[in-house]
């Protein structure tokens, strides 16, 4: 989307985002960081993050300008994709979005449960490598992913590249199954609880 700019006897055109999926991951974080600052910072930051508008001459502008710029920015952001990527590309390779929740490992589980419980805003590229891995097999629809050995490193570091409308709705499905787990798993304990007395 064009944006011009009027400055002085000059007007010049600038690009803003047209799509959220333009937005990446790191790029996200950096925004979500802001929203506890002033709100003047955060729509220096955001329209600078989201444009190639100078920020010096972000600083110059009208606050009606701002206003007009943020509403636009707020318009792409719900026009966002919020339906689960189960296959993305990220720098070239495809992830696959772990196929099946209810087959999570101990140890992907207790390395998501570390990086909620140390603060999620700073780790979700390693959150994400944990929930996507690189696709070692696919037919259509069906996919299998390469299996999880705690090694993500380098895979968390690829994922500051990913899409921010990606995460967010990975973050959404996966916060919906986490919560629909802990409302089971007490219900499933029980009942194993009576079988084993029973027994």
């Amino acid at each position: 989307m064009k944006v011009k700019i009027k400055k002085g006897d000059k007007t010049k055109n600038y690009k803003l985002i047209n799509k959220w999926s333009e937005v990446t991951l790191e790029k996200w974080l950096k925004l979500v960081k802001l929203e506890s600052g002033s709100k003047s910072k955060e729509a220096v930051e955001t329209i600078t993050a989201l444009s190639n508008i100078p920020r010096q001459l972000v600083n110059e502008l009208t606050v009606k300008d701002v206003a007009v710029i943020m509403e636009k920015l707020s318009e792409v952001q719900l026009k966002q994709n919020s339906s689960l990527c189960r296959i993305i590309e990220v720098e070239g390779v495809e992830y696959g979005f772990h196929p099946d929740l209810d087959e999570i490992t101990l140890g992907e589980y207790a390395d998501i449960e570390t990086f909620i419980k140390n603060g999620i805003e700073n780790h979700l590229p390693d959150l994400m490598a944990v929930l996507y891995r690189p696709i070692t097999d696919k037919k259509n629809d069906v996919y299998t992913i390469e299996a999880y050995d705690g090694n993500i490193r380098m895979r968390s570091e690829t994922f500051k590249n990913m899409k921010a409308e990606e995460v967010q709705s990975a973050m959404v499905f996966f916060w919906v199954f986490v919560n629909e787990l802990f409302q089971i798993l007490p219900l499933y304990l029980m009942d194993r609880l009576k079988e084993t007395n029973k027994q």
